[in-house]
């Protein structure tokens, strides 16, 4: 952001938000990490730290560190002051968190779809039921800033209607609407593609942090891609960039759920990895490459045809994309480690350099990226303007000191 011309209480809000980010990312730190930080002066921060101690967003604590000098008061976030409602839709069930500011999750629930009760306005209405039934339990006080949610589609930014979700069966669901209605929040409600939200919450709090170029490939009934170059998620021209489980890889393939036939998708989605491994339909696919680990042929025989698959498309990211880490996140961080030396093969017998670089990484955040991804997402009013978040007739002054 250029503060070339900004007004005195544009730079104050400008200020605020980067000390807010850095707590919200880093969590507790002292004034003199703050200080170095910004690069602002010590009496600068020490400002600014009281006017986000006011509106209860941060706490002091007891002076860091022993060294020479005179100490350093710490500051940590207050979780519990201000919330985002955050949700991982799937084709299977729902995930719905409470998060609290700093990303530490504060209540969760996690809802499974019945079969037979997976059509669109079944699964709305559980949604929202599940969704009220947590929000029951948000910290008195608090202030919830933001709704996420992430969903296995294509999502037209930044009205939130999901154009086409295959796996789900919805073609142009205004999910945004009908969460905002449901629930009656007045807080705006952020729709993301679940892959697009798992690249940036592992490249915040997870196994790419800091890495400035990354794919995230969330791997389900479907397969999806969250790509971040330079810093900078790859939306496209209305935010459907990423859809690489959509590579036409098998011309002679599989008809899939799109229409197109020979997807990357209907290789190595969840029913494919069963279908090649003569898994049933409810197996987990944990439990068939805990199958192939203990020798059984099938098992082993049909992950390594998958992995062939794996392979051509990862092959075909690295090369196109140069990124810094490929992390593999859903069902497919169960087969990354047999998979492994297939994939690296492949990189390393094509195109060598990019190959060499790149980092292959199971998600640091587990089964959560999407759900924590959703979370950061509804958490960009406060981190833009944290004083006008939380105290909105406080926007534009300094807030009074409040007990």
């Amino acid at each position: 952001m250029s503060l070339a011309g900004a007004t005195q209480d544009e730079v104050r809000r400008h200020n605020l938000a980067a000390l807010a980010r850095f707590l919200h990312d880093h969590g507790s730190t002292s004034r003199s990490e703050l200080v170095n930080h910004t690069g602002l002066n010590r009496s600068t921060v020490g400002g600014l730290i009281a006017d986000l101690v006011a509106v209860g967003l941060v706490r002091e604590t007891e002076p860091v560190g022993r060294g020479v000098g005179r100490p350093s008061y710490g500051v940590e976030p207050v979780r519990e002051r201000a919330y985002v409602l955050a949700i991982d839709l799937r084709v299977d069930r729902a995930i719905v968190a409470l998060v609290g500011f700093g990303g530490e999750v504060l209540g969760r629930r996690e809802h499974r779809f019945r079969k037979g009760q997976q059509r669109e306005e079944r699964i709305l209405a559980q949604l929202a039921d599940v969704c009220r039934d947590l929000l029951a339990e948000a910290p008195r006080r608090a202030v919830q800033v933001g709704v996420g949610i992430g969903v296995p589609g294509l999502v037209r930014q930044p009205d939130g209607l999901v154009r086409f979700a295959p796996n789900l069966g919805w073609v142009d669901v205004p999910l945004a609407d009908h969460l905002r209605d449901e629930l009656q929040v007045t807080t705006p409600v952020v729709v993301g593609n679940d892959s697009d939200l798992g690249a940036i919450a592992e490249r915040l709090r997870g196994s790419a942090m800091g890495a400035a170029n990354v794919v995230y490939l969330s791997g389900q009934v479907g397969v999806g891609g969250g790509i971040v170059i330079d810093g900078a998620l790859l939306k496209g021209a209305q935010g459907y960039g990423g859809e690489v489980g959509h590579m036409r890889v098998n011309p002679q393939g599989r008809e899939c759920r799109c229409g197109a036939t020979g997807c990357w998708e209907t290789e190595i989605g969840e029913p494919a990895v069963r279908a090649a491994t003569g898994a049933s339909d409810t197996e987990s696919v944990a439990s068939i490459v805990a199958r192939a680990e203990a020798g059984d042929a099938r098992a082993r025989q049909g992950l390594e045809e998958v992995g062939g698959w794996i392979a051509i498309g990862v092959a075909n990211l690295v090369h196109i994309f140069n990124p810094d880490v490929l992390v593999f996140g859903g069902a497919l961080r169960e087969v990354l480690p047999l998979v492994r030396q297939q994939v690296e093969d492949v990189l390393t017998g094509s195109l060598p350099a990019p190959g060499e670089h790149v980092i292959l990484a199971a998600p640091a955040l587990g089964d959560d990226s999407t759900l924590l991804g959703a979370a950061e997402a509804a958490f960009a009013p406060l981190l833009d303007d944290p004083v006008g978040a939380v105290a909105p007739s406080s926007k534009g002054r300094r807030p009074a000191v409040t007990a």
